[in-house]
């Protein structure tokens, strides 16, 4: 899958001209809206489903910074998926490939009432979309 492209904004910049740490948070979530989107299960399908995936953890590991004007883009793999969470891992590259920032967020699957989903017997297409992604076939596991 192509990777997400985010061109960096004047306004995401601190007062020594650097990308703030925070945005990198925010380009992971525009690019798993863009990949979800690309696998044919978009936030607004997710929704209407019931289907809501909220963030359990986040960890970056910032490279090489990037500034005003710069394109950074940002690939996806699924490092771990399980019936009722995934690990996703973000590769961020400016426009020569250099690594600017690598990060992971962990996710579970809810309904809109807080309960758990088992996505694998409640959604398996949407596991099974996910599951085309699993970086490592190993790090796809049952959840009892």
């Amino acid at each position: 899958m192509e990777p997400y492209h985010h061109k960096v904004q004047y306004y995401e910049t601190d007062k020594m001209g650097i990308t703030h740490h925070s945005n990198y948070i925010r380009w992971m979530e525009e690019a798993r809206v863009d990949f979800l989107a690309r696998l044919g299960w978009d936030y607004a399908k997710l929704e209407e489903l019931g289907i809501v995936s909220p963030v359990m953890s986040v960890a970056c590991k910032y490279r090489s910074p990037t500034t005003f004007d710069d394109d950074v883009y940002i690939s996806i793999s699924v490092k771990e998926l399980r019936p009722v969470r995934m690990t996703i891992g973000y590769n961020m590259r400016d426009r020569e490939g250099k690594l600017v920032c690598d990060a992971v967020s962990e996710h579970c699957f809810l309904d809109t009432s807080g309960r758990i989903i088992k996505l694998s017997r409640d959604y398996p297409d949407f596991y099974a979309a996910l599951s085309e992604y699993v970086e490592d076939k190993e790090n796809e596991k049952n959840d009892t």
